[in-house]
């Protein structure tokens, strides 16, 4: 966060950590490399302007394979434990069910993360020394930005694979996700997506991503809280072979900063309530 917020805005990147515990590797069956393309890879790096523009950036260290932020704190699939899960936890979501949940069963490619099965334990460790600290700070940030600008506008920030539309259509470049106009005003997604576009960024919304956890928890325009996720395609900076940055990364950094300038300069016009 800067010295003095002089914007409205609040990025989050959940799934671009990258410290692997080495507990976790060895509990494992498959690779590192295996293991981080489960990874937002380089997302923090691309907004890596947001404070220098007067907003904040929150990242989360721990990678997305080892404790998912941009879940419930307690989506887990019962059948990747030794111990009976407690009642309270949802063990049939959809997220759960394609093994993605809180602690992933699979990698993003659907290859299985673990040897053998977990104690109910390790995922308490995960959740209070991941999860909920991420959640904790994310919250303070937001109610400051409130506290001083009557108003936040949250933006979750990931990348998307090249197989993202199982349908064979073309992937777009970026994904906008408000859940559907429920996260975020539909003039604030309008006015993003109109930016990226004459950036020269083929643009979807909602479509194959509406929002995920941190979008739909937070987003509450009513309470002048809109919370907006974007997805960029992996393959417009990075190879997601080799996971090396590719001759896109520099392109796209910098249109990024320029959404970031852009949301600082007129995140408070975009969130003004509609006249009474």
């Amino acid at each position: 966060m800067p010295d003095k917020l002089l914007a409205p805005i609040v990025c989050s990147s959940p799934h671009s950590g990258r410290d692997y515990d080495p507990a976790f590797l060895a509990s494992a069956r498959l690779d590192p490399q295996m293991l981080r393309r489960s990874e937002d890879c380089y997302i923090d790096e691309i907004f890596a302007s947001v404070p220098q523009a007067g907003g904040a950036l929150i990242a989360a260290r721990f990678p997305r394979v080892w404790c998912d932020a941009n879940r419930e704190a307690w989506e887990l699939d019962a059948g990747m434990f030794e111990d009976a899960l407690p009642h309270w936890v949802n063990t049939s979501s959809p997220r759960v069910g394609a093994g993605l949940g809180t602690i992933a069963r699979v990698v993003s490619s659907g290859e299985p993360v673990y040897r053998g099965r977990l104690r109910f334990a390790e995922a308490q460790h995960r959740v209070a020394t991941g999860w909920q600290p991420y959640h904790d700070a994310l919250s303070r940030l937001i109610a400051v930005v409130q506290d001083q600008f009557g108003a936040c506008l949250l933006v979750d920030c990931h990348s998307m694979p090249a197989h993202a539309c199982a349908d064979r259509r073309p992937v777009p470049d970026i994904v906008l996700g408000d859940a559907h106009g429920v996260a975020c005003a539909p003039e604030v997604t309008g006015q993003i997506e109109r930016f990226l576009s004459q950036l020269g960024y083929a643009v979807r919304r909602n479509d194959p991503y509406a929002g995920g956890y941190v979008t739909r928890h937070y987003g509450r325009p009513a309470g002048r809280v809109h919370a907006i996720q974007v997805e960029i395609a992996r393959n417009l900076y990075m190879d997601e072979t080799s996971l090396q940055r590719s001759e896109g990364f520099a392109r796209t950094v910098n249109d990024m900063t320029a959404l970031v300038d852009f949301l600082s300069r007129r995140a408070e016009h975009l969130m003004e309530p509609e006249p009474g």
